[in-house]
């Protein structure tokens, strides 16, 4: 997928994702691949701020898809929404490098003690 994770703190989780390769066959970005970068971010973040001895697993995601990425790279900000002891709700928002909003992806995550 050719994740790159460019920030990552209790606040907010950043990463970019090339369009190249991670197309349709008619040329946009798969609205599989914005599900794919917002799991990566929503989960890893719910983990990094995880109540201690628990971790995140998800249990929903959506994504509303409302332009197009064709070229160049797109870039995912993930900030919780709700941070709670055993859920957590994350938002992230997909922009290309225009600064359009692509996608908006919510993940709810649920956190269960650590195996």
């Amino acid at each position: 997928m050719g994740i790159v994770f460019t920030e990552f703190s209790g606040d907010r989780a950043v990463a970019t994702m090339p369009v190249e390769g991670n197309t349709q066959p008619i040329g946009l970005l798969h609205g599989g691949a914005y599900v794919v970068l917002g799991e990566s971010l929503g989960s890893m973040h719910a983990n990094l701020i995880a109540p201690e001895g628990m971790v995140a697993v998800g249990i929903d995601i959506n994504a509303t898809h409302t332009s197009s990425a064709t070229e160049g790279v797109v870039t995912g900000v993930c900030t919780p929404i709700k941070v709670g002891r055993t859920l957590t709700v994350h938002e992230i928002v997909v922009t290309d490098e225009r600064g359009r909003r692509c996608s908006t992806i919510r993940i709810t995550n649920l956190y269960r003690p650590a195996p």
